[in-house]
């Protein structure tokens, strides 16, 4: 099966689709359209020769990603805001998407801050600090097993908690419908919700299995990288060091894992690869959920804005959103 550079991400209520020259987010409303914004797209990457350097262009692609996950997730949540709104604007006859626009962005940069401070607080600090308590800090491959150890634990309860309450379990339903479309696609077939369904919703690009990858990857640098720092300093680094020296080598450890990430898509067949993918696909089980046939019908769409597809077997009403 070749590995056709599609990606893609589930937001509230749709689901993005990024190909090698464009970004398409598709969001289903209420009234049962499906509302799709296109933009082209380029990789830094692709456009200079001088970062498809690998590990480097792993670091800048994990940082693009982050940076048009958290624009496509802002784009669903207005779109969201501002259909409840809308009656409320019928009701009163004032404007008032146009009295809360400036807030609710203000709100949404200001949410995508604090859970940046909050993540890197609870998964990158309190790991760090709950091992020093174990008085494992002076060992540096132990400690950063247990470290890495105590941040996959902190992960996957997480991932499980949310996936308990209702609004999370539809945007993993259409996590699920995302990679179903991919599939079809990947597997040449016509791209249909039938067509789709009859795929697994467990993806090995997908970037839950990225996630885990790049914990592992950091148990290992981060043991090398501490190891180095006691030799040149003559002790062990303590808790303020030994944030920043990891904190400053993430970009190298999410450029590696992007790489082993890609190598996994392409070996995806090979019998090691599929021992060791195995982990994300199990954790998959809970960042996925099986979707309707209305949600595969919005991956899809998502998927042909993003191929540049003109004939559609989707036969539901849509709006391009400039």
């Amino acid at each position: 099966m070749p590995d056709l550079n599609v990606g893609g991400q589930a937001v509230i209520e749709g689901v993005m689709m990024r190909s090698a020259d464009r970004i398409a987010t598709a969001v289903r409303i209420p009234s049962g359209e499906i509302l799709v914004k296109t933009e082209p797209y380029k990789a830094l990457s692709a456009r200079h020769k001088i970062l498809n350097i690998p590990i480097l262009r792993g670091a800048i692609t994990f940082v693009e990603m982050m940076v048009i996950g958290i624009r496509t997730l802002n784009f669903s949540a207005d779109i969201a805001i501002k259909e409840a709104e809308k009656e409320e604007a019928k009701k009163d006859g004032r404007d008032v998407e146009n009295e809360k626009k400036k807030s609710n962005a203000l709100w949404l940069g200001l949410s995508v801050v604090i859970a940046m401070i909050v993540g890197v607080g609870i998964f990158f600090w309190l790991p760090l600090a709950l091992s020093t308590l174990l008085g494992v800090d002076r060992d540096a491959v132990w400690f950063n097993l247990v470290a890495g150890a105590i941040r996959l634990t902190f992960f996957v309860t997480y991932v499980y908690v949310i996936s308990l309450f209702g609004e999370f379990k539809r945007i993993f339903q259409y996590h699920g419908a995302e990679h179903k479309s991919i599939y079809a696609h990947e597997m040449g077939e016509e791209m249909t919700p039938e067509r789709a369904a009859t795929h697994t919703r467990f993806h090995p690009r997908c970037g839950t299995s990225f996630i885990l990858i790049v914990a592992l990857a950091a148990i290992m640098m981060y043991a090398i990288s501490d190891s180095i720092y006691t030799i040149v300093v003559g002790q062990a680094p303590d808790l303020t060091q030994r944030f920043l020296l990891h904190f400053s080598l993430l970009p190298l450890v999410a450029g590696g894992s992007y790489e082993l990430l890609k190598l996994s898509g392409k070996t995806r067949n090979n019998p090691i690869t599929k021992i060791l993918i195995q982990p994300g696909l199990w954790l998959q089980r809970i960042t996925t959920q099986e979707p309707s046939r209305e949600q595969l019908e919005v991956g899809i769409v998502a998927l042909e804005a993003a191929l540049g597809v003109t004939e559609s077997k989707i036969d539901c009403p849509r709006a391009t959103v400039p």
